[in-house]
């Protein structure tokens, strides 16, 4: 058996150890940018909440800051897309921003839809910064209660 020295800091995987950690740091600052707007707009991707209820599927969003006009609603062959873009605030002025952690520019979700939802009855509400999609479901596909009778 052959003994290995173990180096806490040095790793077999490029991502592991000191060294790994720099690179991680070093790729997440390069991400941000200061002052400059037109680098501090990125693709993002809003938190996305899906639930099955007995008579529909319904599909909340964080959608913070943005208006109704900003949201577009899509379902095209059992693929439902949400998408839009969030506008900067920022006006071309004076100021020197020190820190801008707020992500602008466009995004897209698309969820892969079950054959049995009714496409024409979604209904989409946004209220508070964030969009609900009701997805009514057939009824055939509506769980049925079987009476059990005794004999």
């Amino acid at each position: 058996m052959t003994l290995v020295r173990w180096e806490p800091f040095i790793g077999r995987n490029p991502w592991s150890g000191l060294t790994g950690l720099q690179k991680v740091m070093t790729s997440l600052f390069d991400e941000f940018s200061l002052g400059d707007e037109d680098t501090s707009v990125h693709n993002w991707s809003p938190r996305v909440e899906i639930t099955e209820l007995d008579d529909h599927f319904e599909v909340s969003a964080e959608l913070p800051g943005l208006k109704r006009d900003d949201i577009k609603v899509e379902m095209q062959n059992n693929i439902l897309t949400v998408s839009g873009e969030k506008h900067s605030e920022r006006k071309k002025d004076d100021r020197n921003i020190h820190v801008c952690e707020r992500i602008y520019g466009s995004f897209n979700r698309s969820f892969q839809i079950p054959n049995h939802v009714k496409a024409d009855s979604i209904k989409a509400e946004f209220k508070n910064g964030v969009l609900t999609l009701n997805l009514p479901k057939e009824e055939e596909a509506k769980p049925k209660q079987i009476e059990v009778k005794v004999h």
